[in-house]
């Protein structure tokens, strides 16, 4: 009988196998293909975006690199981005250390309650800042959006400066203090040396999702303040020509770049086993 039973086992997992990676391979396609055709269309020497592209050409690079709105939009979204994960890190930090450190109650409670904007949709967000912040307090648009991009940021700060602080051994916080050293500075010699490759993923991870965040900045933005994928959006409404592919691929490109030196410098798969643990 365990005989039959773990014949029929093997079966099943020879048969779970071949579906669990014909749906991988049609998620990669999905998510990859059409990123394809916009970095093909870029390349196109038409005026329009269609797919096969007329040509080759890099006109629209030039374009894109010389769109002033483009130009404004790009540093508006480099200062909020820097500005909101530098908020997120400073907030998400001492969270991380009570929480894994610390001897308070409802930790997971805690947890749970920085970890809720990840759940939340950003419409909701956007809407429940824009009446209390912009209309009830009077704050201006800027704040109220670095305020809306911080808090979507912090899951990001708390999770993966966390599991960090996961792989770290406490024994040595444990040694500096015996030695005689602070808090502080046990914190600033043992501690935050030790957390430095999830302070720097969280940060990337961070910045990268307010660089491309639309909903939020769309429902929040100003004319005098705007970021650029929202810029990109709105010029996408108004004409159909590449360069708005262009700037994608851009932006794409630049995005690859990082993560690429981040993962030769810093090593995503040792943060990221860290969550799990």
């Amino acid at each position: 009988m365990s005989q039959v039973m773990s014949h029929a086992g093997k079966q099943g997992m020879r048969l779970r196998h071949p579906v669990a990676g014909t749906l991988a391979v049609l998620g990669y396609v999905v998510m990859i293909v059409p990123i394809l055709f916009v970095v093909a269309t870029a390349f196109t020497a038409g005026s329009t975006l269609r797919f096969p592209p007329e040509g080759f050409s890099l006109r629209w690079f030039a374009e894109a690199a010389g769109y002033t709105p483009f130009a404004e939009a790009l540093v508006s979204s480099l200062e909020l981005a820097v500005l909101a994960t530098g908020l997120a890190l400073l907030l998400g930090v001492p969270v991380t250390l009570a929480i894994h450190r610390g001897r308070i109650p409802g930790k997971e409670l805690l947890e749970g309650l920085f970890l809720s904007p990840l759940v939340v949709p950003e419409l909701v967000v956007g809407l429940a800042l824009y009446q209390q912040l912009m209309i009830g307090v009077g704050l201006d648009n800027f704040s109220t959006l670095l305020l809306g991009h911080t808090a979507l940021l912090l899951p990001y700060a708390v999770r993966v400066t966390g599991a960090s602080l996961a792989l770290a051994d406490p024994a040595l916080e444990e040694a500096a203090r015996g030695l005689g050293a602070s808090p502080l500075k046990a914190f600033v010699t043992v501690t935050l040396p030790m957390l430095r490759p999830g302070l720097i993923s969280a940060g990337l991870l961070g910045f990268v999702t307010s660089f491309n965040n639309v909903p939020l900045s769309l429902l929040l933005q100003t004319r005098d303040f705007r970021t650029l994928p929202v810029t990109m959006l709105d010029y996408v409404q108004q004409s159909y020509d590449p360069m708005v592919a262009a700037a994608s691929t851009i932006v794409l490109a630049a995005t690859v770049v990082v993560a690429v030196v981040a993962e030769r410098t810093v090593g995503f798969a040792k943060i990221f086993g860290g969550i799990n643990r």
